[in-house]
């Protein structure tokens, strides 16, 4: 077999296949063998029909693209390995000559990875927010502590903000009541914001038994996105009461003997929260500084199966979810479909650009992922995933989906090298030190820019192997 190799663009090539019919040998025997287990010939046993007589009953012509058929997948891996060829995707294939018993040559564009030169990042330098905790902050904290511990009380008067309301909802749109427009007994906090538009107006100053209608545009469910008028009727009024903040409070919310005990806890849980949020958007700037450095051609065909993908994902999964379709959506987002067709390439093609330059390094530097790597990372997916450990384990074994795993994690230990190498300072201008700090946050920052990119490549990918 010949093969030789031409680059139609940074991330397309095309290769030209020439293959003596000899080498074609076993993929006709295996052709003659298929055929005649599927054909009967009077006066033959099945699967003893002379090769000569099936091309006389049936075509030499089924007999070869049969064979053609078994070949091509080999002679295609051949051929790219014989090219070093780290392609993505299906291969386009066309057959330009078969000449039986003499010659099959044939074309295959495909898309491959574009060659990255990384250069060096150590000059890199970015800011990120102080992680410095106030007493406000820790106010705050403690004031949310208490919320949770509120108690409510029935009143006899008229409802204000902060009361708790128990009220039933009838939602009509053009006269007609939706299907699943109508709720009764729901507990709702005026002022929380966590209903409809325009309730804590139509309740302010009910009484038990009280009734009101407004006009508001539903958030979801089959009148996602369309103004609809709601009737309302309260149930009950309660009051919220808080508990007083003293050292009995510290003793009932906590494990805490003294309310000065538990803002000391307090300040340091937000402490150590606000230095998680700086080393994460310490990676995120980093990681947009880094591709700021480096040309990355995006195959455009693996572009379009990311844009698909996303789109994919956000229309039948999360909107399903909420009961919403992409035109209400886009109505609640204030977009049109052409700002979303714009934002999601833009997302897409950083994506993409983002495992290129990751795996890129994890090449460069050489690095590799250990069981107990693999292993810490699985059990972080499979908690946000809302699988238990070996539900998600097993999952990930059936779906071959371990390489996927393993690309994660390279990929974050590859930007928390970058991370390492750069100065990265706070608005203060103090440095940040990060090298507390291990890989996992830099492997969730690398993986929530790539991925889906990572399934719609990893996927793509499988024709490397």
């Amino acid at each position: 077999m010949k093969s030789a190799v031409e680059t139609l663009n940074p991330t397309r090539v095309r290769l030209t296949v020439e293959v003596p019919f000899e080498e074609l040998k076993d993929s006709l025997d295996a052709a003659y063998s298929k055929i005649n287990q599927q054909v009967t010939v009077p006066g033959f046993r099945k699967g003893k029909i002379p090769a000569r007589l099936i091309d006389q009953r049936f075509g030499r012509g089924a007999v070869l693209e049969e064979a053609v058929n078994d070949a091509l997948p080999k002679l295609y891996q051949s051929a790219v390995e014989e090219g070093e060829l780290n392609v993505l995707g299906q291969p386009e294939v066309d057959i330009t000559e078969l000449k039986d018993n003499e010659l099959l040559a044939f074309t295959a564009e495909v898309d491959v990875r574009p060659e990255i030169e990384i250069p060096d990042y150590s000059g890199i330098e970015v800011e990120v927010e102080a992680a410095e905790v106030s007493d406000a902050d820790v106010d705050e904290a403690v004031e949310q502590l208490r919320e949770r511990f509120a108690s409510t009380t029935a009143v006899e008067r008229a409802a204000a903000e902060g009361d708790v309301v128990k009220v039933d909802l009838e939602a009509r749109i053009d006269g007609e009541v939706l299907e699943d427009g109508v709720a009764q007994g729901v507990d709702y906090t005026i002022g929380s914001g966590e209903l409809l538009d325009g309730i804590d107006e139509a309740v302010t100053g009910l009484e038990a038994g009280g009734s009101a209608t407004f006009t508001s545009e539903l958030k979801g469910g089959s009148g996602a996105g369309r103004e609809a008028e709601v009737a309302v009727t309260v149930q009950t009024v309660s009051a919220r009461e808080l508990p007083e903040l003293d050292d009995e409070f510290a003793q009932l919310a906590s494990e805490f003997d003294t309310l000065e005990e538990l803002r000391e806890d307090s300040r340091k849980r937000l402490a150590d929260q606000k230095k998680q949020e700086q080393a994460t958007q310490a990676q995120e700037k980093v990681l947009d500084a880094l591709l700021e450095l480096i040309e990355v051609p995006v195959p455009e065909k693996l572009l379009a199966d990311e844009i698909e993908s996303r789109k994919h994902n956000l229309v039948n999964h999360q909107l399903g979810q909420l009961g919403l379709d992409l035109e209400s959506y886009l109505k609640m987002q204030d977009k049109s479909e052409e700002e979303f067709d714009a934002e999601l390439k833009e997302q897409a093609e950083k994506g993409i650009r983002t495992q290129f330059v990751l795996d890129e390094l994890v090449s460069k530097e050489k690095l590799n992922v250990s069981q107990e790597e693999l292993t810490e990372h699985l059990m972080r997916r499979a908690q946000s995933s809302g699988m238990s450990p070996d539900q998600f384990a097993q999952a990930v074994v059936e779906g071959g989906q371990v390489p996927v795993l393993v690309g994660e994690v390279a990929r974050g230990k590859a930007l928390a090298t970058v991370v390492e190498a750069v100065t990265v300072k706070d608005t203060a201008g103090e440095v940040v030190d990060l090298s507390d700090e291990d890989a996992e946050e830099a492997e969730e920052g690398a993986e929530a820019e790539q991925a889906p990119a990572a399934e719609a490549a990893d996927e793509a990918g499988k024709t490397e192997s």
